[in-house]
């Protein structure tokens, strides 16, 4: 049967040729073209010569007419070894293969009686009972021609090529077949991979060359006496003889050079395996088989470590040749690869050494290529093999550097952990390449779709999330066995992976949105859950677990999130602050705009505030409790800010008080003094009151307006305030005493609202009073004869004011504003009394009308029970009635009284010095120092028969220096009131 027909018969399907080809081999190249099946013949001849070579029994041929289904009468002993029962298969059991099979045997199933191991072997390696009966045939004639002669001290194909001609073959073109082979076979063991190194002028191998290369283009005539095979057979046995002394040597080496041995060892386990997917992976009688093929390991050069190392690659070779779905066979190669560590560790071969490196290289790129991204190589349906594959994996790393490396065996041990090592790189390396697949996943899967508020990080914080608790139910125990922290690394990575990302976005954020806030919140809710894994498989550690701790530097979401809540209050601060300094600009400030009687500015900044407070409290943010004082600081000061435009520029009390008489000084003789035309005198005080009045393009309505504004914001926040707690309590993160020691109201609005009010009113009184009906109180009350000038005039025109005032002004406020009016209008009448100048001057007989006319003003006020209470009129009319009473007091008891005062308060006396009434300390060349609220006469004089006197009136602020002219029939009038004077006559 020739070479197509064995491999129709399936010795390697398409599957397995496809996975070789996945799995290169780490033997590297034979550098000569041996097919499989080549190599697989002449392993079979050399284990039949083996086995033979080892047998007691004569070596006989039975032609293959003549044998029967029983082969063992032509099979010598170690062939005919009956098969055991595959229980008792201690190679099974030393290898961790699980209950065996009681399946028949390939390719003789229907077979009744036991099949002997080499039979077994010869169907397991695919060997056609017509070449089978060739190569034993032929080992006979080589065994009859060398009578006494081992057989492993023959070159095999040499021998085996001098006796076949081509009619022992079916066709010409299989006995060319043959014969190639055998020739390639002397190639690759004697020249490309020779025992012993060859010398490049050494002539045996030159003439060796020379005859492989003509016979490669003329077949070579294999009779023994042939010229062509006596050269071929003297450079072959000259080759084959060699030692390492340069002598010759009883030994024969032809098949024992690397890697051509290893090739064709492995061969020759492959037969331990079954190839029908209805078989046990190794077949039953493996111990007997193993046997065997050890009895050609003279003729290959292989030792027990040499065999451990191929049938460790074989083993896991045949796992991912096959599907990699019996995993028997994945953990018998990892119990042998342990045999191997073992074997590493009692040698120093060089050759076993490169080909362990080569064969673990090739293990571990397999085992690495699924570790380090074992997310997509392991799911449920397979993870009973991953235990296994980082076992091997693991083994794999720790040979080379643990068994092999001269410079690990001088560290100590716990400077180099390489199982903790290798599982560590497997988990980063998995978990990052799962991070990235879902990065990639969730940003493709939203890109159809980007209308969706949900944020990329948000969606992947949920699936890191899952990934983690997965990582720790189902990959972390198996890691585990190697590394204690598995779960903490794998979390750890994936917190720093997630962490990248985090922060990339964070600095791309310039404002915040609920989308940012979710993101930060799913950020954290991640970290909290790593975290916890981490400490869990942290628990028992020698460090607690700081070391991994360190690893994972917190993603301070939170305070990412203050952060930009803070930059959201500070943008909505500014742009409330730009609204109100537009809006008040524009302001016209009409009753009628609203409802209200206040401005439309103050309802909509209101409105403002309340939409910020709603769009604060629904950012879903853990802590609304802990930065709402900034959020409430920056819309208090706006309103203040308010509070502060709507009434700057209205003036104040002082912008509308008429100018008092200049300060003079008056001595002995001085012509300064003249009567004065009254005339001149009002024309002066229109003018004075026209140049200090407040802004007159602001009416009484637009003030009025300007109040009712800030008494609206003011009552409307106290609603903001209950909101603001009511909010408070319902935050998800709110404790029981969330409001205790905490700021709810607007305290500076409140006090710059208040002062506001306080300010417009006093503004309207005084403007009124002494802007509005300045030429009916300044100007003309009392002026000239008190009698032919009173107050009810003034009284007409300042009645509509109130009426309008009133109706205008809201009813909490109205009382403030009238109340200002009345202390204005009490402050202009004690000011026409007390510095009216001189086109004003009074006689005893005047108080009666004075008197009269104040109680007029009072009743205005009090109108007749409807309006002010009696109680506040008579307390803001208490200076004025303390004054009234001065007007009748003769001028001997005022001075009497003013000199008693000055003495009870300063402890100094007072004289009479060159005609002016001083003190000592006051006079000081002929200047006058001045004490707070007393009043001193300067000087008296009779001149012309007019009575002068200069008197001087003192202020907390200010002082007034007087000098009126009283006839000569007059007495003079001196009166006080702490602060203030007034002359009278009679």
């Amino acid at each position: 049967m020739g070479d197509s027909k064995r491999e129709s018969n399936g010795w390697i399907s398409a599957a397995m040729t496809a996975a070789v080809a996945d799995l290169p081999s780490p033997l590297g190249q034979l550098g000569v073209p041996l097919s499989d099946a080549e190599l697989r013949e002449s392993a079979y001849e050399i284990f039949v010569a083996a086995c033979r070579a080892t047998g007691s029994k004569p070596l006989t041929y039975t032609p293959q007419s003549e044998r029967t289904i029983d082969r063992s009468t032509s099979l010598p002993p170690s062939l005919q070894r009956s098969l055991t029962s595959a229980a008792a298969s201690k190679m099974k059991k030393a290898l961790g293969i699980r209950s065996p099979s009681n399946k028949g045997i390939p390719g003789n199933a229907s077979s009744k009686k036991p099949v002997s191991a080499g039979e077994l072997m010869r169907v397991q390696m695919g060997i056609s009972e017509q070449l089978d009966s060739r190569i034993r045939r032929g080992l006979l004639r080589i065994a009859a021609g060398n009578l006494g002669k081992r057989m492993e001290s023959m070159v095999l194909p040499l021998e085996l090529l001098q006796q076949f001609k081509s009619s022992d073959f079916p066709d010409q073109q299989e006995y060319m077949r043959w014969q190639t082979r055998n020739l390639k076979v002397l190639d690759a063991g004697l020249l490309r991979h020779p025992y012993l190194p060859l010398d490049k002028s050494d002539a045996a191998s030159q003439r060796l060359r020379q005859i492989l290369r003509e016979a490669s283009e003329t077949p070579i005539e294999t009779r023994k006496n042939s010229e062509a095979m006596q050269v071929l057979r003297n450079a072959a046995m000259s080759l084959a003889y060699r030692s390492f002394n340069g002598f010759g040597s009883d030994t024969c080496h032809w098949a024992d050079g690397f890697p051509l041995n290893l090739y064709l060892y492995q061969m020759l386990l492959e037969a331990c395996f079954n190839n029908s997917s209805e078989e046990a992976s190794i077949i039953d009688e493996i111990d007997e088989v193993l046997e065997l093929i050890k009895k050609t390991w003279v003729f290959l050069g292989i030792n027990e470590m040499f065999h451990n190392l191929c049938f460790a690659w074989i083993l896991f070779h045949r796992f991912v040749t096959t599907g990699q779905v019996d995993i028997d066979l994945l953990i018998a190669a990892d119990k042998q690869l342990t045999e191997v560590a073992k074997d590493a560790k009692a040698t120093q071969d060089p050759t076993y050494s490169k080909f362990l490196k080569s064969i673990l290289s090739s293990i571990m790129s397999w085992t690495e290529k699924r570790l380090l991204a074992y997310h997509d190589m392991f799911s449920s349906n397979n993870i009973q093999s991953m235990h296994i594959i980082v076992s091997l994996g693991v083994t794999g790393a720790k040979i080379p550097v643990e068994d092999i490396s001269n410079e690990y065996r001088r560290r100590r041990k716990e400077e180099t952990d390489v199982a903790r090592s290798r599982i560590d790189a497997y988990i980063r390396s998995s978990l990052r390449t799962a991070f990235a697949q879902k990065m990639e996943h969730v940003d493709s899967s939203r890109r159809p779709s980007r209308k969706q508020s949900t944020s990329v990080l948000c969606i992947l914080a949920q699936e890191i999330g899952n990934l983690a608790s997965k990582e720790q139910e189902m990959f972390s125990p198996i890691l585990k066995r190697w590394h204690p922290l598995a779960a903490g690394v794998a979390v750890a990575t994936l917190h720093s992976c997630y962490g990248n990302e985090l922060k990339q976005f964070i600095s791309s954020v310039t404002e915040l949105t609920p989308d940012v806030v979710q993101v930060l919140r799913a950020a954290d809710k991640l970290e909290k859950q790593l975290v916890n894994i981490a400490v869990e498989d942290s628990v028992d550690s020698d460090d607690g677990g700081k070391s991994l701790i360190r690893e994972m530097p917190p993603y301070e979401a939170e305070s990412a999130i203050a952060n930009l809540v803070r930059a959201w209050i500070q943008t909505r601060a500014d742009r409330l602050k730009e609204w109100v300094d537009r809006n008040l600009q524009q302001e016209v400030w009409i009753p009628t705009a609203t409802k209200e009687s206040c401005a439309p500015s103050s309802v909509e900044v209101l409105r403002i505030i309340d939409e910020t407070l709603d769009a604060y409290f629904r950012l879903p943010i853990p802590m609304h409790p802990a930065l709402f004082p900034d959020l409430l600081i920056g819309l208090d000061q706006n309103l203040r800010h308010y509070a502060s435009k709507a009434k700057a520029g209205c003036g104040s009390r002082n912008n509308f008080m008429p100018a008092l008489p200049a300060l003079t000084r008056c001595e002995v003789g001085s012509k300064l003094w003249k009567k004065k035309d009254k005339s001149q005198n009002l024309t002066k005080r229109r003018s004075q009151v026209g140049s200090t009045k407040g802004d007159g393009s602001l009416g009484l309505s637009h003030l009025c307006v300007r109040i009712n504004s800030l008494y609206h914001i003011r009552k409307e926040l106290e609603n903001l305030e209950k909101k603001i707690k009511t909010c408070l309590r319902n935050t998800e993160t709110a404790q029981a005493d969330v409001l205790n020691g905490m700021r709810t109201s607007f305290e500076l609005s409140l006090a710059a609202c208040q002062e506001g009010i306080l300010q417009l009113c006093e503004t309207i009184a005084y403007k009124v009073v002494f802007h509005d009906l300045s030429h009916i109180l300044w100007d003309t009350l009392y002026a000239g004869e008190p009698a032919a000038s009173r107050i009810h005039p003034f009284l007409k025109e300042l009645d509509p004011t109130l009426e309008m005032v009133s109706s205008t002004v809201h009813n909490r406020v109205r009382y403030r504003v009238i109340t200002a009016l009345m202390k204005a209008s009490f402050d202009g009448f004690l000011l026409v009394l007390l510095a009216g100048g001189p086109s004003r001057g009074f006689s005893r007989q005047d108080s009666h009308i004075i008197e009269d006319d104040f109680k007029s003003l009072k009743d205005l006020y009090l109108a007749d029970g409807d309006g002010l209470p009696e109680e506040l009129i008579e307390k803001a009319a208490r200076e004025v009635n303390n004054v009234l009473p001065l007007f009748r007091t003769d001028t001997e008891s005022l001075i009497e009284r003013f000199k008693r005062m000055v003495v009870e308060t300063n402890g100094i006396g007072v004289k009479l010095f060159n005609g002016v009434w001083t003190s000592q300390e006051m006079y000081d060349q002929q200047s006058v120092k001045l004490f707070n609220g007393y009043l001193i006469p300067l000087s008296q004089r009779e001149k012309g028969g007019e009575h002068h006197v200069s008197i001087i009136v003192l202020d907390i602020n200010r002082y007034l220096e007087v000098e009126v002219v009283t006839p000569p029939f007059r007495s003079i009038l001196l009166g006080f009131t702490g602060s203030l004077l007034r002359l009278d006559y009679d």
